[in-house]
């Protein structure tokens, strides 16, 4: 399995537009000062946080239930600095739309260590499979017994491509999409 470059990556984008809006380089500062860098990288491309999100909180004592999910369980949130409460979670979905090339190519994406040194654990499922297209639901998990802050429009995860070993199935379009991509 080979991981893809950043050649690949501006060349998919460019001319197939796997990645919109892209960005060719890493971008470090923007008209509100310094950011936490987003676009490509060498062997990568870190991806942006909307500004909607969903954090959870338990203000109707609810039992979070992964086959019943309880939408009191979250707030919905706009705004340029999201803060998570301890030992809590939020909700988001990724600035950029993927388009991912058909039958060869597997998609992960992992957390920056800006956010990990800090107990913000970012959590990405499944891999961004062949064929598949949308926003990323991003999970933040702030894992500390203090607030934590996520920045919209700043880099989250790093999203990575690779060759399998062998070609993989598509993913389904139903498949793929999910509840929580677009927060309201």
């Amino acid at each position: 399995m080979s991981i893809k470059s950043d050649k690949w990556i501006r060349r998919m984008s460019e001319q197939h537009g796997m990645i919109e809006p892209f960005e060719a380089g890493q971008v470090r500062e923007s008209e509100k000062g310094r950011v936490i860098s987003y676009g490509t990288s060498s062997y990568g491309y870190d991806v942006r946080c909307s500004n909607e999100f969903k954090i959870f909180t338990n203000v109707h004592s609810a039992t979070v239930d992964p086959k019943n999910f309880d939408e009191n369980s979250f707030v919905n949130y706009t705004g340029d600095v999201c803060i998570i409460p301890p030992n809590s979670f939020a909700l988001a979905r990724t600035v950029e739309y993927f388009r991912i090339p058909p039958r060869s190519v597997l998609t992960i994406c992992l957390g920056k260590s800006t956010y990990a040194r800090c107990g913000i654990i970012v959590n990405v499922t499944p891999p961004l499979e062949p064929e598949w297209e949308g926003q990323v639901t991003l999970e933040f998990s702030n894992t500390t017994n203090l607030p934590a802050k996520i920045y919209a429009n700043e880099a989250l995860p790093r999203c990575c491509s690779s060759n399998p070993m062998k070609s993989v199935k598509p993913a389904t379009k139903t498949a793929a999409a999910s509840t929580l991509a677009r927060p309201a």
